[in-house]
């Protein structure tokens, strides 16, 4: 099988197994664990933060995020793509009490000027102030896309003018990095919190990380316990984290790069409609006709191949470390096999 699905069915490469069984263990949750405490040294060194926490996924960690930046109380702005609105509003406005305020995006970045009038400083009759801004790089509902350094700068300048946090959720922060060719801190210093996946593109088993100042993780840390993530031998999982943060990240590269040149392939496929800007990581979104995308994740499947639909009108596929050349040749040939299919669907249809 061609697993296209998504970067989160990466396995463990034989240096995380190999870490795993050596790990030195403690009890994260009592005296510590010195490979989670490794872990999140080196993460925060890495991201230019101050510490850093390891928690069970990109969700946890912005839950806990949104938990610690919510004593301000009132609103959390998002775009209106986001994760975390889409998929994560729950620990947004029901663990945190957050009311949510989406603002339209385009390719992952928000609307300046509507954020602008929306972010509040202080309580006025039209609501409460807000407490974080959240922004996602790189934006998953926008195809990968990746926001600009001279924007984050502006949103973290408009937000801070006011008062309130920024929250980066960097699920694929690495990607991110990759893509502008800068070091993974330039990003990371324009949100007061961050969070990055470990068990998508680098391919850990499971974890994220959640990083900020001193003070911001001693308050997250009771907030992990509070959602019941306090670990006990979690050095297992943060070995292969370890192994993950440490060699992944040169590699993103070649996801990069196979993502474009499946794009290339399909830009003249008649059953798929592809995006006019190339991919700037390793998400690709197609767009289907007719309302068939459901169709063509059945028959792609017939052919060993696993991709998702978003909706019924989008596919998404997205490449890790597992997809090689040979699987790129194969699902492009697929996908035109399913083109050719409609075309002759069309015309008999016309006739």
């Amino acid at each position: 099988m061609i697993d296209l699905r998504s970067d989160t069915v990466t396995h463990p490469t034989e240096a995380m197994w190999d870490a795993m069984r050596n790990a030195s263990l403690g009890d994260d949750t009592l005296e510590g664990d010195p490979t989670v405490h490794t872990l999140e040294q080196e993460a925060a060194s890495l991201l230019g933060k101050e510490e850093a926490l390891f928690v069970c996924s990109g969700t946890m960690g912005n839950a806990i995020a949104t938990l610690v930046h919510a004593h301000r109380g009132g609103e959390a702005v998002l775009d209106q793509q986001a994760h975390m609105a889409n998929s994560e509003g729950g620990g947004v406005s029901r663990l945190a009490g957050l009311f949510c305020r989406t603002i339209p995006s385009h390719r992952g970045e928000m609307d300046l000027d509507m954020l602008r009038d929306t972010v509040r400083g202080g309580y006025s009759r039209y609501g409460e102030p807000t407490a974080m801004v959240a922004i996602e790089t790189s934006h998953n509902a926008a195809g990968g896309c990746v926001q600009g350094l001279d924007y984050l700068a502006q949103i973290a300048g408009m937000a801070h003018e006011r008062g309130a946090a920024v929250h980066l959720d960097g699920a694929r922060l690495f990607n991110a990095a990759v893509a502008l060719e800068t070091d993974v801190s330039n990003i990371a210093q324009h949100g007061d919190s961050v969070t990055f996946c470990l068990s998508k593109g680098l391919s850990a088993p499971m974890g994220s990380i959640l990083l900020g100042s001193r003070e911001f993780i001693g308050r997250a840390r009771t907030f992990r316990r509070t959602l019941g993530g306090g670990l006990r031998q979690a050095g297992i999982m943060a070995a292969a984290g370890l192994v993950a943060l440490r060699t992944m990240p040169a590699r993103l590269v070649e996801d990069h790069r196979r993502t474009l040149l499946l794009w290339e392939r399909l830009q003249n496929s008649v059953g798929v409609e592809t995006d006019p800007h190339p991919p700037q990581t390793n998400i690709l979104r197609l767009g289907i006709p007719g309302g068939q995308a459901e169709d063509y994740v059945r028959r792609l499947a017939d052919q060993g191949i696993a991709i998702r639909a978003s909706g019924p009108y989008a596919v998404r596929l997205v490449v890790h470390r597992h997809i090689d050349d040979a699987a790129i040749d194969a699902v492009s040939e697929a996908f035109e096999g399913l083109s050719r299919d409609t075309a002759i669907r069309d015309d008999l249809g016309n006739t």
